[in-house]
């Protein structure tokens, strides 16, 4: 996947759970909210992918989706 259309994608969604109310009004867990939505949907590669970009400085990532990316799984190397 071309990087400019994985951080679009990743934006979106924080965009997305930017705009949601936190389910737990005492913590903002709206990042780990937008990593649950990447593990659960992003094929490994997608993720993997992501994970090398932001690790090279996230050019691009909203800072919802950077902080997203720390909850993100690491796939299995194969």
């Amino acid at each position: 996947m071309q990087p400019d259309k994985m951080v679009r994608m990743a934006n979106q969604i924080a965009t997305f759970f930017q705009t949601q109310p936190s389910q737990d009004p005492a913590s903002d867990d709206r990042a780990e909210r937008v990593a649950a939505h990447i593990n659960d949907f992003w094929e490994p590669r997608m993720r993997m992918q992501l994970l090398t970009h932001a690790r090279a400085g996230g050019a691009g990532l909203s800072p919802l989706a950077l902080d997203a990316c720390a909850h993100v799984r690491r796939p299995a190397e194969a």
